[in-house]
């Protein structure tokens, strides 16, 4: 819950749905970013009753025509290893150089209403790939 922690919004005015037992686990199906974050808004307001707000995100490679994608969690073949998909991406980019490692990451925040309005919000930040993993 980053959002809620950096708008200082009361847990009882933003709950996460690991506080809903028996909530679902929506399949992201969907071939965007905003097709993904939809889904998961929309099962939860479904599950809920009440206003819900998702996201979904990823990084998207310029040379390698917007890989990894919404796979960027399974761009390796395993959901949620990251240090496996930045293998897999730096070693297709290995013989690339610098000029032509261009890409960006985006995400996609929906929010939707009990009576079915929906909103969404899209979002870029540009750079690119370096030949070595870096942070955490």
């Amino acid at each position: 819950m980053e959002l809620r922690k950096m708008l200082n919004i009361p847990d009882e005015l933003f709950r996460n749905m690991t506080r809903y037992p028996g909530a679902p686990e929506p399949e992201e199906n969907g071939s965007t970013f905003e097709e993904n974050a939809l889904i998961k808004a929309r099962a939860a307001r479904d599950f809920t009753g009440e206003w819900a707000l998702a996201d979904d995100s990823g990084l998207e490679v310029d040379l390698l025509n917007g890989e990894p994608g919404v796979q960027s969690a399974r761009y390796a073949g395993i959901h949620g290893d990251d240090d496996a998909n930045n293998a897999v991406l730096l070693e297709k980019l290995a013989a690339i150089p610098d000029g032509q490692r261009t890409a960006h990451f985006s995400c996609a925040i929906a929010l939707v209403s009990p009576n079915g309005e929906e909103y969404v919000a899209n979002g870029k930040c540009y750079g690119r790939i370096l030949h070595v993993g870096r942070g955490n």
